[in-house]
């Protein structure tokens, strides 16, 4: 019998670096908006200050997988955590010192994002080395508790840090990639099994992730689907911001709604595991995209407290997604693999998400918060439609296939 994740050294060791990097992220995540709104009072800036720091993702994953096949993940994490101590401590010693113009805040953004990606590319190939692959939806369940837990504690924490302080959530975060390192130090099981020389051109083991990707109909269409409707809640959570300050809120204030989110998610992870016993992985697709009728109701009333019909609903059901969908999708991946395909995945997935805040905040500069969220709640109708059509969704695959997933070819 298989020791339980939560009992698990290597994975509650690692997990542990994890969390305490993604607190400090989500105290500067809302910190970055706020910021630049205080700069500049432009909603404009401030989405396109939060497209800096996103567009890494979709632009690098590719770059940064292909390095993490190839070469040793253990380096290309610490690199990223390095890189991104040295970005936040820059950008809160510049907010410290009164030198912050917000086209700097965006660079830092932008660095910041490069680290992320990097890191995240490396570390799609930690799971499956301490985790079971049968356990690995478990072991996605068991993170996206501690992510709700830093979703729902970071945002009123950064706030209140921030009215503290405008230095205070950037300078934090840099301390907290510190301790990402250090947990990764400790971890001495390899992150990635004895592999043979390759001999395939670079540009070939760039595309390789793609295809594989491509070739599976239900893993390219969650790809496509999740990479439209990505941008919508990072839209979302702008207008959030935008609108509490409209209304007068204080950046505490607006973290305490933003921690919704986390507090919904929270929840959804717990029932993670209940979920995936009694539900197919097309229900709790389908169930996730049907939380976006929430964003009528501010349609219909445009208040801000009215963005919690969605956030919340949509918190409860993306961790469950998630736990089916992405531990699928890795217990499945031939590890030689994991980092292209994972980051294919992410490129797919997170091509469009930039571009989320950046649309809501030119939107919200130059029409109303009601039409703003009209045209994202609309679009997210479109993706319900599409979910709910498609025979690759129809026909999703069963959980049970995990148990086996070390036979399949690759």
């Amino acid at each position: 019998m298989s020791t339980p994740v939560w009992r698990n050294r290597n994975f509650v060791l690692f997990e542990t670096g994890r969390f305490l990097s993604s607190f400090g992220s989500s105290l500067s995540t809302i910190a970055y908006p706020l910021l630049v709104l205080s700069l500049t009072h432009s909603p404009a800036k401030a989405g396109l200050v939060t497209f800096a720091r996103s567009i890494p993702q979709p632009v690098f994953s590719l770059v940064a997988g292909a390095a993490a096949d190839r070469g040793n993940r253990r380096r290309q994490m610490l690199v990223a955590d390095g890189i991104r101590f040295v970005a936040l401590a820059t950008l809160g010693t510049l907010v410290l010192v009164g030198s912050a113009h917000w086209w700097l805040v965006a660079i830092v953004g932008l660095i910041e994002g490069v680290g992320s990606t990097t890191f995240m590319a490396a570390s799609a190939g930690v799971l499956p080395a301490v985790v079971p692959r049968h356990q690995l939806p478990d072991a996605i369940g068991a993170r996206r508790v501690w992510g709700s837990t830093v979703f729902l504690a970071g945002p009123p924490i950064g706030g209140a840090l921030f009215q503290v302080g405008r230095a205070v959530p950037f300078l934090t975060d840099a301390v907290s990639y510190l301790f990402s390192s250090a947990s990764i130090i400790r971890l001495r099981t390899p992150f990635q099994e004895p592999r043979e020389p390759e001999t395939t051109p670079f540009r070939a083991r760039l595309v390789e992730g793609i295809r594989y990707t491509w070739a599976r109909p239900f893993l390219r269409t969650c790809a496509l689907l999740y990479g439209l409707g990505n941008p919508l809640m990072a839209g979302i959570l702008l207008a959030l911001v935008v609108v509490g300050r409209d209304q007068g809120l204080t950046g505490g204030q607006i973290g305490l709604l933003t921690a919704a989110l986390g507090a919904s998610s929270l929840l959804g992870s717990l029932l993670s595991p209940l979920a995936r016993r009694f539900l197919s992985i097309r229900t709790i697709m389908l169930l996730e995209f049907t939380s976006w009728f929430g964003a009528w109701l501010f349609v219909a009333w445009p208040n801000v407290y009215s963005l919690l019909a969605l956030i919340v609903p949509f918190g409860l059901t993306a961790p469950i997604t998630d736990s089916v969908v992405d531990g699928y999708r890795i217990a499945m991946t031939p590890d030689r693999l994991l980092g292209r395909v994972e980051t294919a995945r992410t490129t797919i997935a997170q091509l469009a998400l930039p571009f989320g805040p950046l649309v809501a905040g030119v939107l919200l500069e130059h029409v109303t918060a009601r039409i703003t969220i009209a045209l994202f709640a609309a679009s997210a109708l479109g993706l319900f439609v599409w979910g709910a059509l498609s025979p690759a969704i129809r026909s999703a695959p069963s959980l049970s296939e995990l148990e086996t997933a070390g036979t399949l070819p690759a």
